[in-house]
């Protein structure tokens, strides 16, 4: 489970964002309950997270074609220093008692934007630390640590809310990033891979996505992933009205059911994390999806804080499962010269999709309630996985055959491969 941490590199990857993500987490969720005590309103929540992420979806394409041209080292140096300084922007805001929704906004979308270029730099970075071999062990890893900050982070953010206020959340944030750029610094890494740069910006970035469309299994990979972060994802936006209007916690009520949200991520992902090959991800993408669904629709109707915090652990087992899965799909088929490009369709896809939803969500909630939007997400989700689930058995094949041509089948010859299939 734990064999990508024999890299030194990673170790100094993995403690470093141990430490920086707990502090995004808390600055998430502080960032949402101050919206929400300033305004009360669940459509300034839909809008915080539409500004927030949107900027993720434009500006991807172009953090990929970064990452595939340039030393991700470096950018990912860059970005996590970008978004210290936003940090500590919006900390001095707060504890001043001069900050405004507006501001928040503004600093919100900068952040969006830096991540846009962070993510999928990260991301593609993975095997440069830890070669080939380990590269999908990296990945379940990165997700456990990054839903082991969730559960962390969410229940230090609610009493800290509660007791000094948000601003104290955002400082702590702040200084969290020093960790992860000195562990970036410490890295001692082999010559980057260079690949050739003949096409101009916008043909490579275009190349990216002409890739994912004329490859069926990605391409449907990326689809689902799509529909479920539009339409299931958002429910995050609306947390602080089911925490403090249906189920009466408050602040600390809004930590307890967002840890429990990621200790059921954290489960997913060490469960993904116990795996040594691609064999049966198919089906995981797709019955984690139905998973998924099928627990937030529950979720939508409870009324007791214990049912739903017990709801909201397959909630977030589910989608971890899901989205980890994918991107391990994913990086196992995609050529190294690509890999930048194609994570950055995926963050488009996974990050890119939710404000759209969320602002739609922070719509239709103030129409209909937040209960109902949420349950119309999930059976969006349920709808989603039942037609991937149908289509699996056609793209078998040309999906075993990229797999093994990246050299990511686990070791096992092409007829084995063939005869058992990844799904």
């Amino acid at each position: 489970m734990l064999r990508s941490l024999r890299h030194r590199n990673f170790q100094l990857f993995f403690s470093g964002q141990l430490i920086s993500l707990i502090g995004t987490w808390m600055q998430n969720i502080a960032q949402a309950w101050l919206v929400y005590r300033l305004t009360g309103s669940s459509l300034q929540l839909g809008l915080v997270g539409f500004a927030g992420q949107i900027p993720v979806f434009l500006f991807a394409p172009l953090g990929g074609m970064v990452a595939d041209r340039w030393n991700r080292h470096r950018v990912v140096i860059g970005t996590q220093t970008a978004s210290m300084i936003l940090a500590f922007i919006l900390a001095a805001l707060t504890l001043l008692h001069i900050v405004r929704v507006w501001e928040i906004v503004l600093l919100a979308s900068l952040l969006g934007a830096v991540n846009g270029f962070d993510i999928p730099a990260r991301q593609s970075f993975l095997i440069d630390m830890v070669g080939r071999e380990d590269l999908m062990n990296a990945i379940a890893l990165n997700s456990s640590m990054f839903n082991g900050a969730r559960v962390i982070g969410p229940a230090v953010a609610g009493l800290l809310v509660a007791w000094i206020g948000e601003g104290w959340c955002f400082f702590a944030n702040a200084v969290s990033y020093i960790a992860v750029i000195i562990g970036l610094l410490l890295m001692t890494l082999g010559p980057m891979r260079q690949f050739a740069m003949e096409t101009s910006p916008l043909e490579h970035i275009t190349e990216g996505f002409r890739y994912v469309e004329r490859t069926k299994p990605i391409l449907a990979i990326m689809l689902l992933i799509g529909l479920v972060s539009l339409v299931a994802v958002p429910y995050t936006v609306l947390m602080p009205i089911f925490a403090d209007r249906i189920l009466h916690g408050g602040a600390r009520g809004l930590g307890i059911l967002m840890g429990a949200t990621g200790i059921g991520a954290l489960l997913g992902a060490l469960t993904l994390a116990t795996r040594h090959g691609v064999h049966g991800l198919g089906r995981w993408v797709g019955f984690s999806a139905l998973s998924f669904g099928v627990s937030l629709i529950l979720f939508s109707f409870s009324k007791w804080f214990l049912v739903s915090m017990i709801l909201l652990v397959p909630v977030g087992y589910s989608l971890m499962l899901q989205m980890s899965s994918c991107n391990t799909l994913i990086q196992a088929m995609v050529p190294d010269e690509l890999r930048g490009r194609i994570m950055a369709v995926y963050t488009m896809m996974f990050m890119g999709m939710a404000p759209m939803g969320a602002l739609f969500a922070g719509t239709i909630a103030d129409r209909i309630g937040a209960p109902w939007t949420v349950a119309i997400g999930g059976l969006g989700a349920v709808v989603g996985s039942i037609i991937f689930l149908r289509k699996i058995s056609k793209l078998r094949f040309e999906a075993r055959q990229l797999i093994v041509q990246q050299g990511l089948g686990g070791g096992e010859p092409l007829e084995e491969m063939s005869a058992r299939g990844i799904s």
